[in-house]
C-alpha cells in the first residue's frame, strides 16, 4: 500500500511539475522510480531500467494529450513532424537497444549528467538563438534520430532536446513547444516496444512487468498526473515562475548529481 501511495504520489508530482513549468515528467519519474524500485525486492541490475521504460509509457499518454491539445491550438508543424518522425521511432529503439546492453550504473549515471543539463537549462534560462532554418528532409530525420536515441536512454519525451533545437532553426517558441510536445508520442511508442522486447527475456523482473515496464506503477502515475497537470496550469498564471524554475533547478541539480556520485 504504502509503494502504490508512492506512485500516486509521483504522478502527482510528474503532473503538477508538467503543468506549471511545461516539463516532461521523466526528469522527475526516473529518479523517484528508481529509488522505490531499489528498496523493492527487484534484481539491481534491472532497477534503472525498468524506471526508465515504465517512464516512456506514461508519457505515451501525456504525450498524446498535450501534443492533440497544442494541435487545437494551431501550434504544430505537422510537416516538420512527419520529416522527424522516421529519425525518431529508428532512433527511440536504438536507443533502448543501446540502454539494455548499458549497467544500471552506467546507464544511472547517463541519466544523472542529462539531468544536471536541464537544471542548468531551466536555472539559467538558456535558450539558442535562432541561427538558421529548418534543414532538409535528410537532415531533419538524422536530428530525429539523435534524438530519439538520447531520449529513449533516459526515458524522457525529448523536449529538453527538442525545443532548443527548434528554436535554432528560426522556428517560434510557441510551435516550437508544441511541435516537440507532439514529437513525444513517437519517442515514447518507439521507445516503449524498445524497452518491452529488450527487457522479455529478463528473468529478475517482477510481477505484472511487460519487459521492462512495470504496469503498476505506471498505471498508478498515469492516473493522478493526467488529473494534476491541469491545475499545475492553472498555478502557473498565478505563482511566481521565474522562482518556482530556479528552485527546481536546484532540485534537479541535486538528483542529477546524486545519480552520477
Amino acid at each position: 500500500m504504502i509503494v502504490l501511495i508512492a506512485y500516486l504520489l509521483t504522478g502527482v508530482l510528474a503532473g503538477i511539475t508538467a503543468g506549471l513549468l511545461g516539463l516532461g515528467g521523466g526528469a522527475i519519474i526516473v529518479p523517484i522510480l528508481y529509488s522505490i524500485f531499489l528498496m523493492l525486492d527487484i534484481a539491481p541490475g534491472s532497477t534503472m531500467h525498468l524506471a526508465v521504460g515504465t517512464s516512456l509509457a506514461t508519457i505515451v499518454f501525456t504525450a498524446l494529450s498535450s501534443g492533440f491539445s497544442h494541435y487545437r491550438l494551431g501550434n504544430v508543424q505537422i510537416k516538420t513532424i512527419l520529416y522527424l518522425a522516421p529519425g525518431i521511432i529508428i532512433g527511440a529503439l536504438t536507443g533502448a537497444a543501446i540502454a539494455d546492453v548499458l549497467p544500471t550504473d552506467i546507464l544511472k549515471r547517463v541519466f544523472g549528467l542529462f539531468e544536471l543539463m536541464i537544471a542548468m537549462q531551466i536555472g539559467f534560462g538558456f535558450k539558442p538563438a535562432p541561427h538558421r532554418s529548418l534543414p532538409t528532409k535528410t537532415g531533419l530525420a538524422a536530428s530525429g534520430g539523435v534524438i530519439g536515441t538520447i531520449s529513449s536512454i533516459i526515458g524522457i519525451g525529448g523536449g529538453s532536446l527538442t525545443v532548443p533545437f527548434l528554436l535554432w532553426c528560426n522556428v517560434t517558441m510557441r510551435e516550437a513547444v508544441g511541435t516537440s510536445a507532439a514529437c513525444g508520442l513517437p519517442i515514447a511508442i518507439a521507445g516503449v516496444i524498445g524497452f518491452i522486447i529488450t527487457g522479455l527475456d529478463n528473468a529478475g523482473l517482477p510481477k505484472w512487468s511487460w519487459g521492462y515496464v512495470y504496469l503498476p506503477a505506471a498505471l498508478c502515475i498515469l492516473s493522478t498526473s493526467i488529473f494534476f497537470a491541469p491545475i499545475g496550469a492553472k498555478l502557473a498564471h498565478r505563482l511566481p515562475i521565474l522562482t518556482l524554475k530556479r528552485i527546481f533547478a536546484v532540485f534537479l541539480a541535486l538528483v542529477g548529481l546524486k545519480m552520477v556520485f
